[in-house]
């Protein structure tokens, strides 16, 4: 065996990994510059037009030194406070200010009901003078014996006129910390979804505020992805984390917040620092056997970078939330709804306008 061959061999192997190891931190420092105010500006607006809950919402914005300024008019807090967490959304806004005002939309003034036409008057027909026929008059009959005298019949009492009917609908509010039973309709895996993501979902029973129902089972909802984490290297691990945001009733698209649902996958931990190093110090050893000090350190650092190459090919645990998850969602703010008794048999169509 030529130990002289294999002593270069394993020297010029170590120098090839430290020298890549030294070129690729020198590209990770290579940071890309942060947006111009402009860029994030644009960036704000278009995601705010993007969302579904508040494209008719008049919202301008402004950034100066990262800080965004949103202003204009908005018609609940819930559509607010959205606006607020997109903007937040963007990387690299550093503070949004919200100066939105909170504006009702004005009632539809009442239809004026359009008087009735008069019916046509028909003209009078001439009358013909109707011929005198003289009789002669019969001699007078004798006078009607009196009547007799009957006694005055008893009044007859009228029953009370019927109840009126229920009312059909009811006007309720559901109160904030309200808990929203979803079932979801579209899958989301931290593998493929990203942040800002939107899904969907129906309510999976009845919503029913003191007697009456306020949303009806099928009801349906949609939502967004908070924040998305892929399965990173070493101690990296996956996260997803969604809230609603809109629930879509007889074609009317009502603007909802509520808490956040998160759930994590597990990450790799403390495993990956102890195998990396370990692979060091086999590489110390085997280094120490063929050339002392310096080879030594030649192979500690090829040892550690094998091992740490071998711990990145694995990715710690994905996590997923299926179809057909059942998620409780807790409401953040209030919103009212006209509603209908619970025994009575549901017309919502809210089932026949899916959210698009």
């Amino acid at each position: 065996m030529n130990f002289e061959h294999i002593h270069h061999t394993l020297r010029t192997t170590g120098l090839a990994l430290v020298l890549a190891i030294a070129v690729t931190g020198c590209k990770k420092a290579d940071a890309p510059a942060p947006p111009d105010d402009n860029s994030l500006a644009s960036s704000i607006q278009s995601r705010i037009t993007s969302d579904s809950a508040l494209s008719a919402e008049q919202i301008q914005v402004g950034v100066s030194g990262g800080v965004a300024t949103l202003s204009g008019n908005v018609s609940n807090a819930a559509a607010k406070t959205l606006a607020s967490n997109d903007a937040a959304a963007i990387p690299g806004v550093k503070t949004v200010i919200n100066n939105l005002n909170v504006q009702a939309p004005a009632p539809a003034p009442a239809p004026v009901a359009a008087a009735p036409e008069p019916a046509p008057v028909r003209p009078e027909r001439e009358k013909k003078p109707k011929p005198v026929i003289v009789e002669r008059q019969p001699a007078p009959a004798p006078a009607p014996a009196p009547a007799p005298v009957r006694q005055a019949a008893a009044p007859v009492v009228q029953a009370p006129p019927p109840p009126p009917p229920a009312p059909t609908t009811k006007t309720v509010t559901v109160a904030a910390g309200t808990f929203l039973p979803v079932r979801i309709t579209q899958g989301l895996d931290s593998a493929t979804t990203q942040t800002g993501d939107s899904f969907t979902g129906v309510i999976s029973n009845d919503i029913i505020v003191d007697g009456w129902v306020a949303l009806r089972q099928g009801t349906p909802v949609s939502g967004r992805v908070v924040e998305a984490k892929d399965a990173a290297h070493f101690k990296g691990s996956s996260l997803l984390s969604i809230e609603l945001t809109s629930v879509s009733r007889r074609g009317e698209r009502i603007a909802v917040s509520t808490e956040a649902f998160s759930k994590e996958g597990a990450g790799r931990g403390k495993n990956t620092a102890t195998k990396a190093g370990v692979g060091a110090a086999a590489g110390a050893i085997l280094g120490g056997i063929f050339g002392g000090g310096k080879g030594a350190a030649i192979g500690a650092a090829a040892g550690g970078a094998g091992g740490a190459g071998v711990n990145a090919i694995t990715k710690g645990q994905q996590v997923q939330i299926p179809t057909e998850s059942l998620i409780r969602f807790q409401l953040t703010n209030a919103f009212t709804v006209q509603a209908t008794p619970a025994g009575a048999s549901s017309n919502d169509d809210s089932t026949r306008h899916p959210m698009q």
